[in-house]
């Protein structure tokens, strides 16, 4: 399956409003996981099976609480049995047809 999530504290006091400190907290949580992921400007995406993308969803979701009063997800999964290498494959595919279609 891949998760596409972002994750971010409220509350958290800072007069600039900036998040990126929570933000890299829950990024270096996925990218200890050891799964395949990709973090763009707004979103960190994840692939592997159920149990284990949603445990590091957790706990990139708990290494954020700490920043602000509260913790607010985002999360959008594709679950496509019997797939893999899709947080690649998925692009790939994309841009083929585009190419095909120019």
């Amino acid at each position: 399956m891949l998760v596409a999530f972002s994750v971010a504290p409220s509350g958290t006091g800072r007069a600039d409003g900036s998040v990126h400190d929570a933000v890299a907290a829950a990024v270096k949580v996925v990218r200890e996981s050891g799964l395949p992921n990709r973090t763009s400007s707004m979103f960190t995406e994840l692939e592997g099976e159920w149990d284990e993308v949603f445990d590091v969803v957790r706990r990139a979701t708990e290494a954020v609480a700490p920043f602000g009063s509260r913790v607010s997800l985002v999360l959008k999964a594709d679950i496509r049995p019997g797939w893999a290498g899709e947080l690649d494959g998925k692009v790939e595919r994309l841009e083929q047809a585009i190419s095909d279609a120019g």
